[in-house]
């Protein structure tokens, strides 16, 4: 039984590094959802279920934040300074964000997760393009301030900040490329907090499932992340020649009827 779960949580990552190479989506759309659906599967109705759903996922976005960061460094689309300016906020708001989710019913934070998908999927349905920035980046103070509801947001709902972070940048007038590279740079202080937040708050949760450090549950963390990482190439690769838009908005109305499913479940 343990391997055939291992193999799935290996499929399950392939299928968000394809996801993410071909759309540049984040994992936790994917995985929340998908490990909900394996634990059903698995017949656990673990209480903290849910709570270890979005904790796995931020813990696959720090080694997946790595790969991707790397790659962006690479073409100079990181914009360092600004991530040392936002990094403060990000853990804290990160931080915060799984405490406060620690203290949520797990039906509850479903459907928080639920409503962010549905938000999420109907971006990516009717986004037409980068539009043109009509705002500046604001100060230190403000840096923080944003940075702190990004962090908070994302660890809520067990995702690496990107769906959030990109289209603030953009609004701020950074280019899309860098918006993206940078984005992708927030991710890591983002799935670290967040990671530390539920293990520490998950530590003596007695509805836990097995192999689990806090909330977070390793193997599948490991079947995930390997698998992810050696699939996103391939994705990106695919990139090149799928008509992405529309597979984009495909993808799209999915994560529309997954967050509708997942926010009126009873």
């Amino acid at each position: 039984m343990l391997l055939g779960i291992l193999l799935i949580y290996l499929v399950m990552g392939s299928c968000a590094g394809v996801l993410a190479g071909l759309l540049g989506i984040g994992g936790g759309a994917v995985l929340v959802p998908g490990l909900l659906a394996v634990f059903a599967l698995q017949g656990v109705e673990a209480p903290a279920m849910v709570h270890q759903a979005i904790a796995t996922s931020l813990a696959c976005v720090v080694f997946t934040a790595l790969s991707s960061i790397r790659a962006h460094h690479r073409r100079g689309s990181v914009d360092w300074r600004l991530v040392a300016r936002l990094a403060p906020g990000l853990l804290t708001g990160s931080l915060l964000g799984a405490v406060v989710a620690d203290q949520i019913n797990g039906l509850v934070l479903q459907r928080i997760f639920g409503a962010a998908a549905l938000l999420i999927g109907l971006r990516m349905v009717f986004q037409r393009g980068a539009d043109g920035g009509r705002l500046n980046l604001p100060g230190r103070v403000g840096l923080t301030v944003t940075g702190t509801g990004i962090g908070g947001l994302s660890a809520l709902i067990g995702i690496g900040g990107g769906s959030l972070t990109v289209p603030w940048l953009s609004a701020c007038r950074v280019p899309m490329v860098r918006a993206v590279g940078t984005s992708a740079a927030c991710g890591l202080p983002i799935a670290l907090a967040g990671v530390a937040g539920f293990v520490l708050t998950g530590w003596h949760e007695p509805g836990r499932m097995p192999h689990s450090i806090g909330y977070v549950l390793w193997p599948a963390v490991i079947g995930i992340t390997v698998a992810s990482m050696l699939a996103a190439p391939a994705g990106a690769r695919l990139a090149h020649w799928l008509p992405a838009r529309q597979l984009k908005r495909g993808f799209g109305v999915l994560l529309c009827v997954i967050g509708l499913r997942l926010a009126f479940a009873a």
